[in-house]
């Protein structure tokens, strides 16, 4: 069952009755009002009028947690408050001490749904009700050293996790923010390599090729030599621009990584993938070829194996020919890569030869095992994947 982030609303059904279970728990305290209803002694229509009550109290109380920092402004957020701490003070006047708990409740939701300047206000204020009732009604002073000391540090500690999921909630927005910058940046900067690669040459084409039609009729010798020079200019701005591209789309293996532990879960596979891999020392040609083995690896898991698990290893190892980066991707399905090696297999093995690395593919003892190797440059510490 997944989890809901500090500091995200519940997105499905599931997530919902997660919070609410979340919530609910902590309604335990409420067993000295129920048993109060239950063995107090209280006529039928007493007990029916108590149950409405509390009935009323609690779904008013899940209705401010819930709402707590969903715009609503600090004047409703207090008259809900007061509603909350009149009906505590009725019931605890009309019913008996038991019910003097439920200030415990009204303070926490003022730490809630209440921001610090207000907060150290009302869970004060509730203290002193709480403490001038227990004084009021019957045997309350009895209840009273065992609820007034929660209700202050329950509704102070939710004012602290109301900051804690304020902040989160900044930093995520901030973490979009950032990276929607650098990928507009990016952007930006793949344009700007594509106008000073692409302009001049252009340019240059364009004014030859006028050239070569003007000399076509009287000196189609010259007309030729335009055209092998649109030919060579128009050759280097192709190599000018795959290489800004190559640039541009550069695999990482960390981003694979998390890319991966993303497109597993998505497809119900258990992922089990190694820590922020020690590239050190490790060239960048052999990165980039991992980073694609392990794309494509991934993919073939998702697409076609029908694997409930998949374990991403990632080990240095100290060969005869010097020491390589080996990343392994194993899985328990049945579907393996198909029938023979597809086109993205044989690409891979290109991409890895390339990079003076190896790629073996097979079925393993419970599924389907791809083992990619590449140089790893000067000797390192050793570590394994987990």
């Amino acid at each position: 069952m997944s989890g809901i982030g500090i500091g995200q609303r519940p997105r499905n059904h599931r997530q919902r009755m997660m919070k609410l279970l979340w919530t609910g728990i902590w309604l335990a305290y409420l067993s000295a009002p129920v048993g109060d209803l239950l063995h107090g002694g209280h006529s039928d229509p007493v007990r029916v009028l108590g149950a409405l009550g509390l009935l009323a109290f609690v779904a008013w109380y899940f209705a401010l947690v819930f709402r707590a920092g969903r715009g609503e402004t600090n004047t409703v957020v207090l008259a809900s408050l007061a509603v909350l701490a009149a009906q505590s003070a009725l019931l605890s006047l009309t019913l008996g001490r038991e019910w003097l708990v439920l200030f415990v409740y009204v303070s926490v939701a003022s730490g809630a749904a209440l921001p610090m300047r207000y907060a150290r206000w009302t869970v004060p204020g509730t203290s002193l009700l709480l403490t001038g009732l227990a004084l009021a009604v019957p045997d309350g002073t009895e209840y009273l050293a065992g609820l007034l000391l929660p209700a202050l540090l329950a509704g102070f500690s939710m004012t602290g996790v109301r900051e804690l999921i304020r902040t989160t909630v900044e930093l995520r927005e901030a973490r979009a923010t950032v990276a929607h910058l650098a990928a507009n940046e990016e952007r930006l900067r793949l344009a700007r390599d594509l106008h000073d690669l692409l302009g001049h040459s252009l340019s240059l084409i364009t004014l030859k090729s006028e050239l070569a039609g003007r000399m076509l009729p009287d000196h189609p010798d010259k007309a030729a030599q335009q055209v092998a020079d649109i030919e060579q200019v128009s050759r280097q701005a192709l190599v000018d621009v795959r290489e800004a591209v190559t640039g541009y789309r550069r695999a990482r293996l960390a981003a694979e990584l998390a890319g991966a532990q993303v497109a597993l879960t998505a497809a119900g596979v258990t992922a089990e993938l190694p820590v922020e891999p020690d590239l050190d020392g490790v060239p960048e040609d052999s990165e980039a070829a991992l980073a694609w083995a392990l794309r494509e690896a991934v993919t073939n898991v998702v697409r076609h194996s029908g694997a409930r698990r998949c374990v991403v290893g990632l080990v240095r190892r100290q060969t005869l020919d010097g020491p390589v980066l080996e990343l392994s991707v194993e899985d328990d399905g049945s579907g393996g890569s198909g029938t023979g090696a597809g086109n993205g297999l044989t690409g891979l093995t290109e991409r890895l030869e390339k990079a003076g690395g190896t790629l073996e593919a097979g079925g393993a003892r419970k599924g389907f095992r791809v083992v990619a190797r590449v140089p790893a440059g000067s000797p390192a510490r050793v570590g394994s994947a987990p």
